[in-house]
């Protein structure tokens, strides 16, 4: 017996990632159908509604991620992906000509019996657009700088998505853009200029809508809210503390007999951590960050600087959504609407999640091929290490 050989879940990080997405879709559709069967028995007589309506999604985004899996990501050219966020664009505006309106807001459209979410799609637009831009800007070693059009792009598709309001996913749009920019080597100068601008712009939103300005105290503390703004933040954080160690038992959660609002959506997380306690929610925090370091590794090893950044940014829209979703749900950040990847119901955030899973394995499968390991560390190299480019280099 060779005890030299150790067991290995998986060969490459392509596999494991999509094994790890995997294992958190099936935790969700658990928590979902947990979370949710009081109220879809209500709504519609069918306690697996929400279950049936994901799993529907669930088909979509498979294919999506097969086809995007198989195919080599180098395929994907400018004009597609200019194609695809021009596409977005023109969903954007019919959000605001004809979108369906719901809890205050217009954020969907509806195609016969199902409501479609641009917003999600423009997230995987502007990693696309942003990694098929700087990509060959590493490879050539040129000088990446903020005044490039992908980024008045990302500016514009947020800009639509702030208007619907939806303030949380117009800034995770336009921040995956900027976070892209800053993994490829932006100026220190232009990133103190974007921390700068940045924190002015986050205060000036805040102030300019009352409901915003009000989240934010209630956020700070709301047991003083908890009656009206900060009611909801207060039931997320009763469900959390409710579930100890081990949590009450799926389905026991009292927290989905209609006291916390989104239980299936948004706050999916706080039902999960009722239902399954601290262990339930470790495990799901132990998935993600698995999920983020071998999309990581991915990009490093990418052959490359498109695959890099295409890594770098499907491993940011996944793991920074989550980051983000369970953070406001333990009340450490403000209410948004962000949802938790494979944990929240949503059918486009389904899809377009398992769109980004399926580039992140096109860029592991291609990254193993020991022709271009030279290359690709060279451009890792740069990529990680060279934050700070000089003004005076070539910039075409």
């Amino acid at each position: 017996m060779n005890m030299g050989i150790r067991p290995r879940f998986w060969v490459s990080p392509a596999e494991a990632v999509f094994v790890i997405a995997g294992v958190l879709f099936l935790i969700g559709l658990i928590n979902i159908f947990s979370s949710s069967f009081i109220l879809a028995g209500k709504l519609s007589n069918d306690s697996y509604f929400f279950v049936k309506r994901q799993l529907l999604a669930f088909l979509v985004g498979f294919v999506l991620l097969l086809f995007a899996a198989l195919v080599d990501y180098r395929r994907i050219n400018r004009g597609w992906v200019l194609f695809l966020a021009l596409l977005t664009l023109l969903l954007l505006v019919a959000v605001h000509l004809g979108g369906e309106y719901v809890n205050g807001a217009r954020r969907w459209l509806k195609i016969a019996s199902f409501q479609f979410q641009p917003s999600e799609m423009a997230k995987l637009s502007v990693v696309l657009l942003c990694a098929a831009y700087l990509g060959p800007k590493l490879d050539r070693e040129r000088y990446v700088s903020l005044n490039s059009w992908p980024l008045y792009i990302a500016l514009l598709l947020s800009l639509l998505v702030l208007k619907q309001p939806d303030m949380g996913t117009a800034v995770v749009i336009l921040g995956l853009g900027l976070i892209l920019y800053v993994f490829a080597g932006i100026p220190w100068s232009q990133l103190l200029v974007l921390l700068v601008t940045g924190s002015a712009l986050t205060v000036y939103l805040v102030y300019a809508a009352a409901y915003r300005f009000e989240r934010i105290w209630a956020w700070i503390d709301p047991w003083s809210y908890q009656q009206t703004t900060g009611y909801q933040m207060v039931q997320s954080l009763l469900a959390m503390g409710s579930g100890g160690l081990l949590g009450v038992g799926v389905g026991q959660g009292a927290s989905k007999y209609f006291y916390l609002p989104e239980a299936h959506t948004d706050f999916a997380f706080a039902v999960l951590c009722q239902e399954m306690g601290f262990a339930g929610a470790l495990v799901v925090m132990a998935l993600f960050a698995l999920l983020g370091w071998y999309g990581i590794k991915t990009a490093i090893k990418a052959p490359d600087g498109f695959g890099m950044m295409l890594a770098a940014g499907a491993t940011t829209l996944i793991v920074g959504q989550g980051l983000g979703n369970m953070a406001m749900v333990a009340g450490l950040v403000p209410v948004t609407g962000v949802p938790l990847p494979f944990i929240s119901f949503g059918g486009t955030s389904l899809i377009v999640n398992m769109a980004a899973v399926g580039l992140l394995i096109s860029v592991g499968r291609r990254g193993a091929s020991p022709v271009s390991a030279e290359k690709t560390e060279k451009t890792s190299l740069r990529a990680r290490l060279k934050l700070v480019r000089s003004p005076g280099r070539d910039r075409r």
